[in-house]
């Protein structure tokens, strides 16, 4: 395995890529979790499942749009459906969280409307829908290394100000905090996040990875740093312990890392029943 890492190009960067998203996943995935807008990464991620079946239509049907790399249109009507999710926020003030199962239907049927003009699915998509290692290329690696870098940037900028947002919304808008504008940065990176993850995970799984890590971590964590710890180091250990097996015995990249991070929570919850119990 490890002779083929250094062997082979698109296996490195399926794992510096893994690597990555199995660290800024679960970090930003905190943050969601803790203000109860799990259903975001959903949305976003059907919204751009959209993006990336219509890249592959323009790539069929018109002349010149060939060299297309899919991952830029579905990053960008990611960010698209989060802007469209925060100004439905604002319509619906009393029914906020209606703004994240509109914009998920929405993405959901420009999808089907794509892929049936592009007459079906092909292998490209299903790569799409649910991981591939293979599918990884260079270009690839140096947008989600890009991503990563703004994420990091915006969470360790913008800590304070998150984590009271998070915790106390009406205090942070008291405390003369911009909310409005911080969300917005917070809502766009998590959309980033998740067109950069679908290529390891899939689009269909990627909300997973950042719920699961952290529905592990806050049952044994005893403070908001040390969940967003745990978080990471069980991102981390289902991303690259499932590229491992992945590899070793032929499976789905996306299916083995979200069903080692099942695995992970099952067994957090079992170990916290277990102290209760003693």
């Amino acid at each position: 395995m490890i002779n083929s890492i250094f062997t082979y190009e698109f296996l490195q960067n399926a794992f510096l890529a893994g690597i990555l998203i199995g660290f800024i996943a679960p970090l930003l995935g905190v943050f969601v979790v803790v203000r109860r807008l799990s259903l975001i990464a959903d949305a976003l991620s059907h919204v751009t499942l959209a993006g990336i079946a219509a890249s592959l239509l323009l790539e069929k049907k018109v002349l010149g749009m060939s060299g297309l790399n899919p991952i830029y249109l579905g990053m960008g009507f990611s960010v698209a459906g989060s802007l469209f999710i925060e100004k439905l926020r604002g319509v619906y003030k009393h029914f906020q969280e209606l703004a994240i199962p509109i914009i998920l239907s929405a993405g959901v049927g420009l999808s089907v409307i794509f892929i049936s003009l592009a007459d079906g699915f092909n292998t490209d998509l299903f790569n799409y829908l649910f991981g591939s290692v293979s599918a990884v290329t260079r270009t690839d690696l140096w947008v989600i290394i890009s991503i990563a870098a703004f994420v990091l940037i915006v969470v360790f900028a913008l800590y304070k100000e998150l984590f009271l947002l998070s915790f106390d919304e009406e205090h942070a808008a008291a405390s003369g905090i911009h909310s409005k504008w911080i969300h917005f940065i917070f809502i766009l990176t998590v959309a980033l996040v998740i067109a950069a993850s679908m290529r390891i995970v899939g689009i269909l799984l990627v909300s997973s990875l950042m719920t699961l890590p952290v529905a592990a971590s806050i049952r044994i964590a005893k403070g908001f740093k040390q969940a967003i710890f745990f978080s990471v180091l069980f991102g981390e250990i289902s991303v690259i312990i499932g590229l491992v097996l992945a590899y070793q015995l032929d499976l789905a990249p996306g299916g083995t890392i979200v069903m080692l991070s099942v695995l992970i929570l099952v067994l957090t919850i079992g170990w916290t029943k277990l102290k209760r119990g003693q």
